[in-house]
């Protein structure tokens, strides 16, 4: 490449990359005023819901009401109206500011959006120009080109571990979610099993029969996440495993039907074990994912480590 060639490329990567390190500022702010006007959004509701209650107790003394009766009986209207009313001025000037603080707030946020749009492709211009630079080093000989062969070697690997644990951690999630969401339904199970047992009766029977059906379909859910997770789990290096969940019989018992003491105790008892295994399955899925988030964080910031090794290298005339 010539040198007007090669200074036209390093003028591109320059440009790239103060494109590339915008975006990251500008989506940080982005980022920043999101939670912001989700804030002010919530103190809105919140003066919004206080100026309604101070607006109704100026009404209650102003309207025809058992409250301004007493307060004329007591010779207090006058004062109650006047107390009521600033109080509820307040409200309204506090909701009016804080309307005002939000809307300023999203409007800076739709300006933030307006340059982060602009800006989507600047990663992946940024990573093109880095990409050119490489090549170019290698066809010169450059020295740094074998450090550059050794470091996208150590970045696909880095790159492949944080994906497979990003993967494991959505599915220790979505174990997470069904085993509450079995658990859920196993406590109103129980629920209803005691009151078979001190009470018995044909409807409560039934209505456990339908809870019984909702919780073997729950628990084939949570089986099928925690199989998921032990799969995502085998391509993670120096994984832990979550127990697989037998549940049981958790299916339409024969005996819910015959109202009698044993059949409701024998019921009773099996839930009260799905339960402990339940919650049992769900402290391992907690650890695994505890140890998953670690996992991620330390390869992330090792990646990170590469990239900016990379991008070092690459920069450098």
């Amino acid at each position: 490449m010539s040198a007007m060639g090669h200074g036209d490329m390093e003028a591109r990567l320059s440009a790239a990359a103060e494109a590339h390190r915008e975006q990251q500022a500008v989506t940080a702010r982005h980022d920043e005023l999101l939670r912001r006007v989700a804030e002010a959004d919530a103190q809105v509701l919140e003066l919004s819901q206080a100026h309604e209650l101070e607006a109704r107790d100026v009404a209650r003394l102003e309207g025809m009401t058992l409250t301004r009766v007493v307060a004329a009986l007591w010779g207090t209207r006058d004062d109650a109206i006047a107390r009521e009313r600033a109080e509820a001025d307040a409200a309204a000037y506090r909701l009016a500011s804080a309307r005002a603080d939000t809307d300023a707030l999203r409007r800076e946020l739709d300006g933030v959006a307006v340059r982060l749009a602009a800006l989507h492709d600047a990663p992946a211009r940024y990573a093109a120009a880095l990409d050119e630079k490489q090549r170019l080093l290698a066809e010169t000989g450059d020295p740094r080109a074998r450090q550059l062969l050794e470091l996208a070697e150590q970045r696909g690997v880095a790159e492949a571990e944080v994906k497979e644990i990003a993967e494991a951690r959505r599915a220790a999630a979505s174990a997470t979610e069904a085993l509450a969401e079995l658990g859920r339904l196993l406590d109103i199970a129980a629920e209803s099993s005691v009151s078979d047992m001190l009470v018995g009766g044909i409807f409560t029977s039934l209505f456990k029969h339908q809870e019984l059906d909702e919780a073997a379909a729950a628990a084939a859910l949570a089986d099928q996440r925690v199989a998921a997770l032990n799969a995502e789990l085998a391509d993670v290096s120096g994984r832990g495993t979550a127990a697989a969940l037998v549940i049981g019989e958790l299916t339409r018992f024969a005996d819910v039907w015959l109202d009698n003491i044993f059949t409701d105790f024998a019921v009773h008892d099996r839930i009260k074990k799905a339960q402990a295994r339940v919650e049992e399955c769900d402290k391992q899925v907690a650890r695994i994912g505890g140890l998953l988030a670690e996992r991620h964080k330390f390869a992330s910031e090792r990646l990170s480590i590469i990239t900016a090794r990379r991008e070092r290298a690459l920069l450098g005339s």
